[in-house]
């Protein structure tokens, strides 16, 4: 992987896919019908009090529609609206390898079916995955790319316990330490920022933390506040601090600086439905964000990595 980024002040997915590819690589989001441990009773009940799938979940991403189906209609308009020619079909909504091996097979293959296909990514928990299904996708590896995201949220205890996770940090090092011994495996994680039970400083904190781990994709965004969630009536019964924009924006520049050069950044931030929002509203595009982000880091001077130091062992 390159150092510093030519083009931009942090290390962005889809350079980086380019890159890898030779031209920009698009993702198809895919909803297989899984469920989550975290729901049927295995690690608990209710989910995580912040999760609504609707929130990041496209209306075209249907699990009635079949996995093959959801490939086609995905690269159909994707193809039209960005001649785009090659993809990645990402599992996203809930714990994509909670399922029999055979079955996680069937599914993954049936994406990997369509010849404008060139990996997939599995978004995940770290207490749903065995050496058996690494297996199957470190095989699937030696043909594909092949992301494997655990949702982490928190490096902190304190917080996955009061947001219902069902499992400690400890858990996610060891997901991540089984899935790097795969060596064709990308490896991602998922954080959030913002939880009440931490404070800035834990929060920035976490860039340090996972420039340590053995991964190189890693997502992040703001706490969003959405209807149908246990989050949304504590809210409503006593509000508390969520990130206003400008606020946000600074908190992820210092982020960016404290993180690994070498990380990829998926994701700098959340963009949930207006419908199901509650709070912080920022009434702002994606792309503005994007260049907001981008003449913040160009005008402080700051890039990714400015502050890491590595740790050498």
């Amino acid at each position: 992987m390159g150092n510093v980024i030519t083009q931009r002040s942090y290390n962005s997915f889809g350079l980086h896919m380019r890159e890898l590819f030779g031209e920009s690589v698009f993702k198809v989001n895919i909803d297989a019908g899984f469920t989550c441990p975290n729901r049927d009773g295995t690690a608990g009940v209710g989910g995580c009090i912040y999760c609504n799938n609707d929130s990041f979940r496209p209306s075209s991403c249907k699990p009635a529609l079949g996995v093959r189906q959801q490939v086609e209609n995905g690269i159909s308009y994707l193809s039209k609206r960005y001649k785009a020619r090659k993809f990645i079909a990402y599992f996203q909504p809930y714990t994509n390898t909670y399922a029999p091996v055979d079955e996680l097979r069937r599914l993954y293959y049936e994406a990997l079916a369509h010849p404008g296909i060139v990996g997939i990514a599995i978004g995940t928990r770290p207490d749903a995955v065995d050496e058996e299904k690494l297996d199957l996708l470190q095989s699937i590896a030696k043909d594909y790319f092949v992301l494997i995201e655990f949702g982490l949220q928190s490096i902190y205890d304190k917080s996955l316990a009061y947001i219902n996770r069902g499992h400690g940090y400890a858990c996610f090092l060891d997901a991540v330490e089984m899935a790097a011994a795969r060596s064709s495996l990308r490896i991602g994680a998922h954080i959030i920022a913002g939880f009440p039970t931490e404070t800035i400083d834990e929060m920035l904190s976490m860039a340090e933390a996972v420039s340590g781990l053995r991964i190189e994709f890693l997502k992040i965004h703001q706490l969003q506040i959405v209807k149908g969630t246990a989050m949304a009536v504590q809210y409503a019964k006593n509000p508390f601090f969520v990130f206003e924009y400008e606020r946000y924006l600074d908190f992820l520049i210092e982020f960016i600086e404290r993180l690994s050069p070498e990380i990829v950044l998926q994701r700098m931030f959340a963009t949930a439905p207006d419908d199901i929002l509650i709070a912080p509203v920022w009434n702002k595009t994606r792309q503005q964000i994007l260049l907001d982000i981008e003449r913040k880091l160009k005008s402080t001077g700051a890039f990714q990595g400015r502050m890491y130091k590595a740790t050498i062992s």
